[in-house]
Order: structure tokens, then sequence, then C-alpha cells
């Protein structure tokens, strides 16, 4: 099953970074996010990717195409002009990069690997996200209500402290930072990515300028071909430089939830 993943964003809200690389190149201890994403599919067995790509879509390009010589160990003879490789990293896997547009809308880059997926049910997610989420269970999930496509739903980091409190202005308690930004009885839902689609969600989308997360998801949620699939572990999206900051110091530690695969 083919795991397309959207990489072609000017990631303007991490500019520090980003002005140099594509959003899905910036770094998690040393490893750009684009290859932790990949690894956690790969764990569950999905090994072949298309990277949709769009703003400096050269700097994925030349990363794969030194991909092998970049996690090796090298010889460099220059006075006999050759390379002699003493081990080799590897990973299973078959990378297709498609060149989307510089200002193509998410759904217009989706568009793009119509031909690509031959008509099968393929995996999609965003290139600057990362989750212990088990595909697995994801998958049978989608197999089970046999609809156009399924949305992993997360509740994301609180940004306020929460109060439950009675009808008399009594606080019951307080908890700091829930998830949802709500107490117990109203715990917010968000699109975490890590879809699972059918190829018929690209009848839903007609050109280049159409937002995935706009019309096509209200559309199929309105036609019934849209499902959620509950996340409640890990999910973290790296949006800011400080959300950067808090993945590498995870991985520093080496608490890196997301790391499932064997290192």
């Amino acid at each position: 099953m083919k795991v397309l993943i959207l990489a072609g964003g000017f990631g303007t809200r991490l500019a520090e970074e980003t002005d140099l690389k594509p959003k899905p190149m910036v770094e998690i201890g040393g490893k750009a996010i684009l290859w932790h994403i990949m690894k956690i599919y790969s764990h569950y067995g999905f090994n072949e990717f298309i990277i949709l790509t769009g703003y400096k879509s050269h700097v994925i390009k030349d990363y794969f195409i030194n991909y092998y010589t970049r996690y090796c160990d090298i010889t460099v003879d220059m006075e006999h002009n050759s390379i002699d490789i003493h081990a080799t990293r590897h990973e299973p896997w078959k990378v297709t990069m498609l060149y989307t547009g510089q200002d193509t809308m998410t759904g217009g880059r989706i568009k793009y690997a119509k031909d690509y997926v031959n008509n099968e049910t393929f995996m999609l997610t965003y290139g600057d996200g990362v989750a212990d989420i088990n595909l697995s269970e994801l998958l049978r999930f989608h197999k089970q209500h046999k609809k156009a496509l399924t949305m992993t739903s997360i509740q994301p980091e609180g940004r306020f402290g929460a109060l439950n409190i009675d009808e008399n202005s009594k606080v019951l308690n307080f908890i700091e930072k829930p998830k949802g930004d709500s107490n117990q009885y109203n715990m917010g839902w968000i699109n975490g990515g890590f879809f699972v689609c059918e190829p018929k969600i690209f009848d839903y989308i007609n050109e280049d300028s159409c937002i995935f997360e706009q019309e096509p998801l209200k559309n199929l949620a309105k036609d019934g071909e849209l499902f959620s699939y509950k996340h409640y572990g890990f999910w973290k999206c790296m949006d800011t430089l400080r959300d950067k900051n808090d993945l590498c110091q995870m991985w520093a530690e080496n608490k890196a939830p997301w790391a499932i695969w064997d290192k």
C-alpha cells in the first residue's frame, strides 16, 4: 500500500528553519522529520512512499538521491579516484517524488498522485507530524466501515488550565492544560492527519487551488464518507520553533514516543 506525504508547503511559521529548506526536512536529532514519519510507516510494513513536493523540492530530491552515501561509512581515495563503501545503513523504501507546484494547495497536491495509486487504497499524512499511532489498527478500522476516508483525530495539547466549576461558582478541580482545552465533559478533537483513503476521494478534488481540509472534507462528511479514528496516544505537529525544540529535546533524552521502530 502506498503512502502519500504532503511536503510542499512554505512552513512560514517555522521561518527560522524554512528559509533554506522545506519544513519536512527540518531535523529532529540529526534526521529530517520526514525520515521520522517514514520510519513510523515502515515499522508497520508500509515502505512505498510518494512525496508530494513543492517549495524547495530539490532539497528533498537531493536528500533521497544521496541517502545511500549519507548514511554509510566510506573511504574516498582521491589519488586513485575510488570510493570504498565499508558499511551500509539502508531502508526498504521505494520513494517517488512528485513536484506538485510551488503554490498548489493540499487538495491539488493529492490530485497529482491519482495516476500513481493505481486505483487502490492508500495512506496519506502531513510532512510535519509524528505520533505513536498503531497504523495496523487504523487500517483495520478503515476496512470495517468501508467508506471513502478515515481521518485520525487527536486531542491537542491544551493552551490553558481548565476549571471545573459547580453552580455555586465553587471550583471542584483544576487541570493544568488538559487535552482539548476543556473539561471531561467536552473534549475537543481535531484533524491529526494519518488518513486512509479510497480512490473515490479524488472525485471530491477539482483543481490545484483546492484545499483538502475545506470543501473535500466537508462534502465527504456530508455524504457520509468520512469516518474518524480516535487516537488517544502521543501526537505532535512541528508547527513552530518551540514545537521543533520540544521534539528535539524528547529525542535527545530518549523519550520520543513516536520512535516505535527498532533503532
